[in-house]
Order: C-alpha cells, then sequence, then structure tokens
C-alpha cells in the first residue's frame, strides 16, 4: 500500500507537521477534552452522518474484545489528554467491534456487517485505525498499536490534508 508508506514516514518526521501549514489546535477551544475522561467513541452510522454533516475527518478504531494490544491503545494512546483534545476538535471517532456480526453499518450506500466493513477497509490484525477524509473516502489504514508521541504527528499529517500533496 504506497499511500501507507508515505503515511508511516510521517509518522517519524515530526517535520512534516510543520511543512504542513498551520500547527493544529487552538489551547482555549471549549470543545477539548481536559484531560479526563475518554475519547468518545460513536457507532459507525451515528459517526459517519456527523462527520458529513461537520465535514471532519474520521477515525476508525478496529478492535476486538479480546486484542491485549486494542486495550494498550485505550490506556497509553486515547487516554493521552493531548490525543483527546486533537481528535474532539479534528475529527469524528466511531469504534468498530470487528468481530461483532450483529451490528449493520451502511458505506456508500452499501449495507455491510462490522466484519465485512473489516475486509473492505483492508483490516488484517488489530488493533487498526482508518483514516477518512472529510468526504468519507478511506486515506488508508495503520495497523498495529500507535503510541501517543507517534499518533499526534499522524493525526496533524491527516487533518492537514498532507497526504494530497504527498508529503
Amino acid at each position: 500500500m504506497r499511500g501507507m508508506h508515505v503515511i508511516l514516514a510521517a509518522m517519524l518526521c515530526a517535520s512534516v507537521v510543520a511543512g504542513c501549514g498551520e500547527r493544529g489546535g487552538s489551547k482555549d477551544s471549549a470543545n477539548a477534552s481536559s484531560g479526563g475522561g475518554a475519547v468518545m467513541w460513536l457507532s459507525f452510522n451515528d459517526g459517519m452522518a456527523l462527520a458529513a454533516k461537520d465535514k471532519k475527518h474520521v477515525v476508525i478504531d478496529f478492535y476486538t474484545t479480546w486484542c491485549r494490544w486494542c486495550k494498550v491503545m485505550d490506556e497509553k494512546t486515547f487516554s493521552d489528554p493531548d490525543v483527546k483534545k486533537y481528535l474532539a476538535e479534528h475529527f469524528v471517532t466511531i469504534r468498530i467491534d470487528a468481530e461483532n456480526n450483529n451490528e449493520r453499518v451502511v458505506y456508500q450506500g452499501r449495507q455491510y456487517t462490522s466484519p465485512e466493513l473489516a475486509k473492505k477497509f483492508g483490516v488484517r490484525g488489530f488493533p487498526s485505525l482508518a483514516y477518512l477524509d472529510r468526504e468519507g473516502e478511506l486515506v488508508t489504514v495503520i495497523p498495529g498499536f500507535v503510541p501517543a508521541e507517534k499518533f499526534l504527528p499522524l493525526l496533524h499529517y491527516m487533518e492537514k490534508e498532507c497526504y494530497k500533496r504527498q508529503i
């Protein structure tokens, strides 16, 4: 996946963020999480409706209940105050149990179960984070645990749409 290599390179180089424009996020945002609590996860259908309305990028956390590294992502990455704040300000966050056959989601006019959607997005392991642009199109999927200090530059990269300029 060519796009994934570009994004992984961006994660390793924090200077990419500076080259993409302004740094994201106002320090005094009323919507920002103050450090307590958790990321506000939405169902797929609700999250996609909100993203379309607000014209925001989407982060989808594909997880399973048995996945140890999914739990580590919750404890180490999604609980980080800076990560929570940036996600709340700039993204719609969706969480999908990739093994739940009971949930039906609609993506691009077609109905899927959670495992079917994970397969459509090319998810092969857990956790996996899918990034969608403001139009709801898949940009890339990053598999595995991502620590907060690498996740934040990736979020900046996505939100500033650096992938469109192939930075």
